[in-house]
């Protein structure tokens, strides 16, 4: 039997409770870190993938798409947001993962909160006005002054930047072409959190819509917080909220599916379930789905 076999067969082990609560549940909070998008073929540390989407990168030296703070000139990096982003973001095409979870969550009352600025729920079945995305979103620029609080959609400024991108340089061969923010002139930057200066305003009014959702919940209702892929990379963000949502919330539950960080509170009790496991052997055993 092969490791992903015996991964397989392993990870069947807590798909009978998850069942089980899945249908005990009236809600469902669907809390997604990086590691649910780099099992869906996401992974910024591929370094494989790196070399055949940025090979002028590779070539220095380079081996993740983790490049901020990295000193590249203003050509090349923005070479690299252009690629990095058309193909995380951009994309087209339904992606198995995502999908399989959507079905997992069928037609229950349900929203999304997650640390990924990907988009993916949104583009793989899930209602995009009940995604909650705090960090941002890859589709949109901002002005890295801000001069404004107005965000502006990027694929048409990376079309631009791709259109006159030489791939064996890593470089924009037309300077114009570098986004710059239409206001002051200054340079744009995705709308991600990075630090003080991102634009948040277009995600707050999600986040108040989500904190209504979990207020409104009837005393008797059993809440069932699926969290997937969230480390501690930024664990302010999903891992600590969704231990205290649950720990604060009579008659909720928590399942955390993480390969590498799965424990959970000992203070939760039998209120939450660890699955060390990857997200995709553990819902392709929970969720079959047919494109």
């Amino acid at each position: 039997m092969s490791s992903t076999d015996n991964t397989r067969t392993s990870a069947q082990q807590p798909v009978g409770t998850l069942r089980s609560w899945l249908g005990e549940a009236d809600r469902v909070l669907v809390a997604a870190g990086a590691g649910l998008s780099a099992a869906a073929g996401f992974d910024y540390g591929d370094a494989e993938r790196f070399k055949e989407l940025l090979p002028a990168l590779h070539r220095l030296g380079l081996r993740s798409r983790y490049l901020l703070g990295v000193p590249l000139p203003a050509d090349m990096m923005w070479g690299y947001w252009a690629v990095h982003i058309n193909d995380i973001r951009h994309g087209p095409g339904p992606n198995t993962l995502y999908r399989r979870l959507r079905s997992l969550v069928g037609d229950r009352d349900h929203w999304v909160m997650t640390s990924n600025v990907d988009a993916l729920f949104a583009r793989n079945g899930f209602a995009a006005d009940h995604v909650f995305s705090p960090q941002g979103d890859y589709g949109r620029l901002q002005c890295t002054v801000p001069c404004t609080r107005e965000t502006w959609p990027s694929k048409p400024y990376f079309d631009r930047i791709l259109a006159v991108y030489d791939r064996e340089s890593g470089r924009v061969t037309d300077r114009a072409a570098l986004p710059r923010c239409p206001r002051c002139g200054a340079a744009a930057f995705p709308n991600v959190r990075v630090g003080p200066e991102f634009v948040d305003d277009a995600y707050l009014p999600a986040g108040q819509r989500l904190g209504s959702w979990l207020d409104r919940a009837p005393a008797d209702s059993r809440l069932l917080v699926l969290e997937i892929g969230a480390g501690f990379n930024t664990p302010g963000v999903i891992r600590k909220p969704m231990e205290n949502l649950v720990r604060h919330t009579p008659r909720a539950r928590l399942v955390r599916v993480n390969p590498d960080h799965p424990d959970v509170p000992a203070d939760l009790g039998d209120r939450a379930l660890s699955v060390p496991f990857g997200a995709g052997p553990f819902l392709e055993a929970l969720a079959p789905w047919q494109p």
